[in-house]
């Protein structure tokens, strides 16, 4: 099977908003529903400014954005992805709003359309057994930010065809990334190391070891990462954390990854990271997307 046009459910918020500039970059036709027109507005506007600074800095070629933004759409009906041949859903992580959305995809989809879950914790088995056909449900779990990291962590649920993953892995070899097979099991790979680490870092603020800039230079210049944990979870935002957190913990049973305290304590505060203006660090004038 060929991929042509894609949907991204989700895409009024940051990951779902990159995938689609991810796919409508490598070339696809690319369909961006949210329930939510007013945040399906501002990821257009996240967009089209993210595109600009690429120009800006020679990344991208003015001729090469304008072709970009003319594949990419946006809508809030659903029935407008009914010709989609890949879905991938990238909504709030929790099982029930996931299978929900996945099941009403398979009443509104062609027979031939593939569903990809971005999920980065729950089971692709069980997001599955919301439709019939399971043998086209996949995980397609993107790294955040989603326009500037490359890896894909491709995931086979138990009644995944081979025919699917391979489709998917292809796919996400033709949009430029770099996909990595995982097993259907908690966090797959990067999540079962992140969510624990990150909680770490919080507990580190919590317990007075350093302040978060301290913790996030030690970190980047001792372990050469590019960007520091409370840093990325400013960017993952605080809420989106918590969500992880009570997804992982439940199914792994490890103390590290239940919520700290101080987490959800700055999450009943407003205090969500960049999207809030403060987490972690306090930010004027945030954009929900950086540049090449």
């Amino acid at each position: 099977m060929t991929i042509r046009k894609v949907g991204v459910c989700g895409a009024g918020g940051t990951m779902g908003a990159g995938i689609a500039i991810a796919t409508a970059r490598g070339g696809f036709d690319t369909v961006s529903f949210d329930v939510s027109q007013a945040a399906l507005d501002q990821a257009e506007v996240e967009t089209v400014g993210f595109f600009g600074r690429s120009v800006e800095r020679g990344k991208l070629e003015a001729s090469e954005r304008t072709e970009i933004l003319r594949r990419m759409s946006k809508t809030t009906k659903l029935d407008e992805l009914a010709d989609c041949d890949l879905v991938i859903e990238a909504v709030f992580e929790d099982l029930s709003v996931k299978q929900e959305l996945v099941a009403k995809l398979d009443r509104v989809c062609s027979e031939k359309t593939i569903f990809a879950s971005n999920t980065s914790t729950l089971s692709i088995s069980e997001i599955a057994s919301a439709v019939d056909r399971q043998d086209r449900v996949v995980g397609m779990h993107f790294c955040l930010p989603a326009q500037l990291m490359k890896l894909v962590e491709i995931s086979a649920g138990m009644n995944t065809s081979r025919t699917t993953f391979e489709t998917v892995w292809h796919f996400a070899e033709a949009m430029n990334q770099k996909p990595v097979e995982t097993q259907d099991k908690p966090g797959f790979i990067l999540n079962a190391f992140v969510v624990p680490f990150n909680n770490d870092a919080i507990r580190a603020v919590e317990a007075g070891v350093a302040a978060p800039e301290e913790i996030d230079r030690a970190l980047k210049v001792g372990l050469g990462y590019r960007m520091g944990p409370l840093e990325l979870l400013d960017m993952i935002g605080l809420d989106t954390q918590v969500r992880l957190c009570e997804a992982f913990y439940p199914i792994t049973l490890d103390p590290r990854a239940a919520a700290p305290p101080l987490l959800r304590r700055m999450v009943a505060a407003g205090h969500l990271g960049r999207k809030s203006g403060r987490g972690f660090y306090t930010y004027e004038g945030a954009k929900m997307f950086g540049s090449e």
